[in-house]
């Protein structure tokens, strides 16, 4: 025999539930004059037959004809028995904000930086959204699902963001050096262009940040050696630095060839313990633009030595050699 509710009302403990179906197996019959709560949070809309009848606003409500066309019990008996073929279910939808949903790049999108040229940049940040149009998002997000969560919706409108995000940053940014002063915008942006987009899911969106956006770690790498070189003041300075550290590395590896000449030359000035080519490395001074094309192609040898000694890295020496040639 179909269950017949008295009573009919929904609370949420989670605190993560956008719509819940009650019952939540499906339909049911509604006894004449059952009661109907519907708390401050929350709107409730009333089924039958398929069919969406009313939506009820906070308050309490006794089901009578005046709430909802109803055809009586003993009427329909007569044709159908003890067991109506109208049935009914009320779905109520929590009003609250849901705050502090998570978005993010699955993987690094393209950018064209003015500095970098083009780099893969990832980011993240939080949202929070209120159901603004009960109606249409029941029946155009939910359907006839028993519960919905907003875990189910953020996975969905984490797809939305991104691809408002690729645009939003091509309009606001220029180089991610900029961007420490650009986040606010950027959010601003996408808090935008994403309402009228949530608005057409009879959703609204409260808030919208961006707490990162930043390059791979490949990229980061090149970044912080720049920032190195332009701290230490110029290339020379910069390869006399990093010469002194593989000397010193190879003075602590007591199996290295290099800590043996260190141990007999000791009393040695600095200059004799190191191989010819790093001598010269530190006596060359940074190339002027009247450089010519040969002494351009010396340096570039004498950088590349310190790369296969392991004195330089390869990220560091792609950088020396651009500048080398650029100063030509």
């Amino acid at each position: 025999m179909p269950r017949l509710m008295e009573v009919l009302e929904f609370l949420d403990d989670s605190g993560k539930t956008m719509v819940a179906r009650v019952p939540e197996d499906g339909s049911c019959e509604i006894k004449w004059g059952a009661q109907l709560t519907v708390r401050e949070s929350q709107n409730a809309i009333f089924f039958r037959d398929g069919r969406a009848i009313d939506l009820f606003p906070p308050g309490r409500y006794i089901l009578k004809t005046q709430n909802i066309p109803a055809v009586g019990k003993w009427i329909t008996s007569f044709g159908y028995g003890p067991e109506s073929p109208f049935r009914s279910e009320v779905y109520f939808l929590n009003m609250k904000l849901f705050p502090n949903l998570k978005w993010g790049t699955p993987t690094a999108i393209v950018f064209r930086d003015t500095e970098l040229k083009m780099i893969r940049l990832r980011a993240h940040g939080i949202y929070s959204i209120q159901i603004s149009d009960p109606m249409v998002f029941l029946n155009k997000v939910v359907g006839t699902e028993g519960l919905y969560f907003d875990d189910t919706i953020a996975n969905y409108l984490r797809n939305v963001i991104v691809a408002r995000l690729t645009t939003a940053l091509g309009k606001t940014l220029k180089t991610i050096f900029d961007l420490p002063e650009q986040f606010n915008q950027i959010g601003l942006r996408m808090r935008t262009e994403l309402q009228e987009e949530f608005k057409g899911l009879g959703l609204s969106l409260h808030d919208f940040y961006v707490n990162s956006i930043s390059p791979p770690d490949e990229v980061q790498n090149v970044i912080d050696t720049r920032s190195a070189i332009a701290a230490l003041g110029n290339l020379d300075e910069f390869m006399k630095f990093k010469a002194g550290m593989a000397l010193e590395s190879a003075a602590e590896n007591p199996g290295g060839t290099a800590s043996a000449g260190v141990g007999v030359g000791a009393g040695m000035g600095m200059g004799a313990m190191l191989p010819h080519y790093l001598q010269q490395a530190m006596a060359t001074k940074t190339p002027t633009p009247r450089a010519t094309a040969d002494e351009m192609m010396a340096r570039i040898k004498q950088l590349k030595e310190l790369l296969d000694t392991g004195a330089i890295t390869p990220d560091e020496f792609a950088t020396m050699k651009k500048q080398l040639i650029s100063a030509m």
